[in-house]
C-alpha cells in the first residue's frame, strides 16, 4: 500500500513540520496533519496549545526541537509538557496561576522588626539572618522608609548571593546574560601589533554561569606571594603586545591551579572561558605563552625574580605570628630526564638508581612552604650547595638575624657546620655514621606542642655535648655541637638510638626534635607538586654544552677500585687457606714426636698466598696510577645541560601556585567551621577553584558569586571562606576593582 502524499490544503504562512503544519494567529492556532485540520485552540487557551504540541510529539510527526520552535517553546519545555501529560493527563498541562503562592512574609510585625534593627545600625545581612529573610527582601522592606528619608542602601551591603538561571526561595534573580559573546577587542589587538599600546588592560563584563570563576578566589592568596609585584620590579614589562606581563603570569598561575601547569595545557581550556577570568576576550594560545616565556627567559633574570619573591616571603610572619625566616629547610631534589640528550647522571633516592637528571636545591620556610630554588652544579653535594647558598640567604634574611637551617644527612660536613656558625647560621641535622650509644640513665621524656595544630608530642631523649673533628687528620681541629639523642623502636622489639646535632642551645630538646621531624613537610611539597603542578616536567627543551673543562670523577678510578676490592678479598681467602694448610702440616700425627717441613714443601704451601699478594700489589699500583678526576671533555665531550632560565621561571609560577593553595587551605582550617578541614582542606580548595559562577562589575567592585558545592557542609564552608577573602579587599591586578566573593544558596 502506497503512502498518501500530504494534501496541499495548508495555508502558505503555516510552519511545516514534516507531515504536519502549524499556524497561529490572533484568533488562536491550528495544526494540519497530512493536510487535514487535526487540532485547534482559541486565543489564550494555553492548555489546548500544549495539548496539540504533546499530540504531535506522541505521533512523532517531527523532532522535538522543531515542534518546540513551532510552538514558541524550548525543547526542554516541550519534553516537560509530554512528561506531565503522561503523568496526569490534560489537567497536568494547565498553567499554574502566576503570582505569590502563599502569604507574604513581610508582615507588619516583621517590617517593624526590620526597621528597628536597621535603626540600631545592623547590616542587611545581619537583619536577614535574624529575621530569616534574604537581603533582597530586607531591602524591599526598607526601601519606602529610606527613600522617604533620602537615604540609599550602601553599595557594599548589596546582596552578595545573586541567583542566575532560576529563582531560589526568598531571592530575586538579577538579570545577567549567560555566557555573553566576548567583547570585540580587535582594535586593541591591531594597536598592540603596531606597537601603539604596550598591553591591553583587563576589562570585565557581566556574565552568568562562567566556567572556572572559582579561580578568582586565588587572587587574595596570590597577592601575598609577591609574584606579580616582584615580576614588575624585575622585568618591568614585556615587549609591546596585547598580553602584558601580569596577564601572562596570571594565565600561568590560573592554569596551574586548574590542573594544567604546562604551556601545552592551554589547549585543554576553552580560551573564551579562561579569557573571562583574565579580563580578556580570550586566553593566550600555546604559541603565545611559549613566546612570552622565552622572551622573559632571554633576560636571564629568573633567579633574581625568585630571590625577590623569597625576600618578600620571609619578611612576613606565619599565621600564628611565627617568624618564617627563623627556620629554613634545605634539601636537594633530583629531576629525572627522559629525553634523548646526553645528560649527566645523578643518583635518585626515589628511583633508587642513577639516571640522567638535574639537581635542584630547594629552600622552604618553617611551615614547609617553598621559598626559593636554585639549580645545583652537576655532581654537587648538598654540603657544597649549602656553602654556595649561604651568601644569598644572608642577603634575603638580613645581617642581624640568626637563622636555623635544617637539612638531612646529605649535608653532613663538620667543616660546613663550623663555616655556617661563623656566618651566623645555626645547624639542625641528623648525625651521620656510627656513634657511641648513650647510657639509659641519661634519657627522659621530652614534650612539645605544635603551635599550629595544638597537638602534643612526646619522645624519650637525652641531651649532651659532643666534639666533631673538622677534617680527617689525627690532630684536626674539633667543633663542639649539641646532640639530642632519641630512642627509636624498630618494630622488632629492639631499640636503637638516633642522634640530632645542632648549634642552638636556647631551644628545648622537644622543640628541636619537632622541628627536625617537620622537615618532612618539604618532602610533602615535592610529592604534592609532582602530582598537581608537574614539578619534574621539562617546560623547555633547549640545551647548551656542558663545561668541557669541568673536572669530574674518572669512571676508570671506580673500576680500578672495584678490582682492588676483589683482589683484596681473594688475598684474604688465600691467607686463610695458607694458614690452615701450614697448621695442618705442623701438627704431628698421633704417636709422632716431630714434623719436618722442607723449604720445598713450605714454598708449595705458600705459593697461592704469594701470588695473591703480588696480584694485590699490582691492583693497588694500578689504582694509584689512575687519576681520580678528569676533564669532562675527555670523558663525555657531547654532554649537555638543560635550559635553566625557563625552568626557574616556571618554578617561580609553581611556587606561587603552591603557596596560594596552601594559604587557602590554611584559611579553611582557621577561618571556617568545616569539620573535615584537617583532612580535606586541600581537596575542598581544588574543588572551589574550578567552580562556575557569575561575574558582576559594579561601582568599583568585582562581585564573584560561585555556584553551590555538592554538599551543604562544603557550601557553608565555602561561604565562610568567601566572607574572609572579601574582607581582604584585594584589588584585581591591573584594575581598580575590589573583589567581593559570595556563593549561591543551595536549593
Amino acid at each position: 500500500m502506497t503512502a498518501q502524499p500530504p494534501l496541499p490544503l495548508c495555508p502558505p504562512e503555516a510552519v511545516e513540520l514534516g507531515a504536519a503544519a502549524v499556524l497561529e494567529d490572533e484568533t488562536g492556532g491550528r495544526v494540519y496533519l497530512f493536510g487535514v485540520l487535526s487540532f485547534q485552540w482559541d486565543a489564550g487557551d494555553e492548555t489546548g496549545k500544549r495539548l496539540a504540541a504533546v499530540q504531535l510529539l506522541r505521533l512523532k510527526a517531527a523532532p522535538v526541537a522543531q515542534v518546540a520552535a513551532a510552538f514558541g517553546a524550548a525543547p526542554g519545555t516541550a519534553w516537560r509538557w509530554r512528561k506531565d501529560y503522561q503523568a496526569g493527563g490534560t489537567a497536568a498541562l494547565v498553567p499554574e496561576k502566576p503570582g505569590p503562592r502563599g502569604p507574604s512574609r513581610l508582615t507588619d510585625t516583621v517590617v517593624a522588626e526590620i526597621l528597628r534593627r536597621r535603626a540600631d545600625g545592623q547590616s542587611l545581612r545581619a537583619i536577614g539572618a535574624a529575621t530569616g529573610l534574604s537581603t533582597t527582601t530586607v531591602m524591599r522592606a526598607l526601601e519606602p522608609a529610606e527613600t522617604a528619608a533620602g537615604q540609599a542602601v550602601p553599595e557594599a551591603e548589596q546582596p552578595q548571593y545573586p541567583v542566575h538561571g532560576g529563582q531560589l526561595p526568598g531571592q530575586e534573580a538579577l538579570d545577567l546574560p549567560v555566557l555573553p559573546a566576548p567583547a570585540d577587542r580587535m582594535g586593541e589587538r591591531a594597536a598592540a601589533r603596531t606597537g601603539l599600546m604596550s598591553h591591553a588592560e583587563p576589562v570585565f563584563a557581566p556574565a552568568a554561569r562562567v566556567p572556572l570563576a572559582g579561580l578568582f578566589l586565588a587572587l587574595p592568596a596570590l597577592a601575598s606571594t609577591g609574584l606579580l609585584p616582584c615580576a614588575n620590579e624585575v622585568y618591568r614589562q614585556l615587549a609591546p603586545g596585547f598580553y602584558g606581563l601580569e596577564t601572562v603570569l596570571l594565565d600561568a598561575v590560573f592554569r596551574a591551579l586548574a590542573g594544567e601547569p604546562r604551556a601545552g595545557g592551554g589547549t585543554r581550556f576553552d580560551p573564551h572561558a579562561l579569557g573571562r577570568i583574565l579580563g580578556m576576550d580570550r586566553a593566550p594560545e600555546v604559541k603565545t605563552i611559549r613566546r612570552k616565556f622565552a622572551a622573559l627567559a632571554e633576560t636571564g633574570k629568573a633567579a633574581e625574580l625568585i630571590t625577590a619573591m623569597a625576600s618578600r616571603h620571609l619578611s612576613g610572619s606565619g599565621p600564628d605570628g611565627e617568624d618564617l625566616a627563623a627556620l629554613l629547610y634545605v634539601d636537594g631534589h633530583v629531576r629525572a630526564y627522559h629525553g634523548t640528550r646526553k645528560i649527566a647522571k645523578q643518583h635518585s633516592t626515589r628511583l633508587k638508581f642513577p639516571a640522567p637528571a638535574t639537581l635542584e636545591t630547594w629552600v622552604s620556610d618553617a611551615a614547609g612552604d617553598p621559598v626559593m630554588v636554585v639549580l645545583a652544579e652537576p655532581g654537587a653535594s648538598l654540603a657544597m650547595e649549602l656553602r654556595r647558598l649561604l651568601p644569598t640567604l644572608r642577603d634575603i634574611v638580613g645581617n642581624d638575624r640568626r637563622v636555623l637551617v635544617g637539612f638531612d644527612r646529605g649535608g653532613w660536613s663538620p667543616a660546613l657546620f663550623k663555616h655556617m656558625a661563623d656566618k651566623g647560621f645555626d645547624t639542625l641535622t641528623w648525625r651521620k655514621g656510627t656513634a657511641e650509644d648513650l647510657g639509659a640513665e641519661l634519657f627522659g621524656t621530652v614534650t612539645f606542642t605544635d603551635p599550629e595544630t595544638g597537638l602534643a608530642h612526646a619522645w624519650e631523649a637525652a641531651d649532651a655535648l659532643v666534639d666533631l673533628p673538622v677534617g680527617e687528620k689525627k690532630n684536626a681541629e674539633v667543633f663542639g655541637m649539641r646532640q639530642i639523642t632519641r630512642l627509636i623502636d624498630n618494630g622488632k622489639g629492639a631499640v636503637r638510638q638516633i642522634h640530632l646535632l645542632t648549634t642552638r642551645t636556647d631551644l628545648t630538646p622537644g622543640e628541636l626534635l619537632f622541628r627536625m621531624g617537620s622537615r618532612w613537610r618539604q618532602e610533602n611539597h615535592f610529592r604534592y607538586a609532582r602530582l598537581h603542578f608537574d614539578l619534574d616536567s621539562q617546560d623547555a627543551y633547549a640545551v647548551s654544552d656542558d663545561d668541557a673543562e669541568r673536572m669530574v670523577p674518572n669512571p676508570a678510578k671506580k673500576i680500578a677500585h672495584t678490582t682492588v676490592v676483589s683482589v683484596t678479598a681473594r688475598h684474604a681467602a688465600a691467607k686463610a687457606a695458607t694458614d690452615a694448610a701450614l697448621l695442618t702440616a705442623r701438627t704431628p700425627a698421633t704417636g709422632q714426636g716431630s714434623v719436618l717441613i722442607t723449604n720445598e714443601a713450605y714454598n708449595l704451601l705458600t705459593a697461592p698466598l704469594r701470588q695473591a699478594e703480588q696480584d694485590l700489589d699490582n691492583a693497588q699500583a694500578a689504582h694509584r696510577a689512575v687519576p681520580a678526576r678528569l676533564r669532562l671533555g675527555d670523558i663525555a665531550p657531547a654532554q649537555k645541560i638543560l635550559d635553566t632560565e625557563t625552568k626557574l621561571l616556571t618554578h617561580a609560577v609553581k611556587i606561587a601556585a603552591f603557596n596560594t593553595v596552601t594559604a587557602l587551605a590554611r584559611d579553611v582550617r582557621m577561618n571556617t567551621g568545616y569539620a573535615r578541614a584537617a583532612d580535606e582542606a586541600h581537596a575542598l580548595i581544588r574543588q572551589m577553584l574550578v567552580r562556575p559562577g557569575d561575574i558582576r562589575p559594579a561601582g568599583g567592585h568585582l562581585e564573584i558569586t560561585l555556584d553551590p558545592l555538592p554538599t551543604a557542609r562544603a557550601t557553608k564552608a565555602a561561604a565562610e571562606l568567601c566572607d574572609h577573602l572579601t574582607a581582604t579587599e584585594t584589588v584585581y591586578p591591573g584594575t581598580s576593582l575590589v573583589l567581593q566573593f559570595g556563593i549561591k544558596n543551595r536549593h
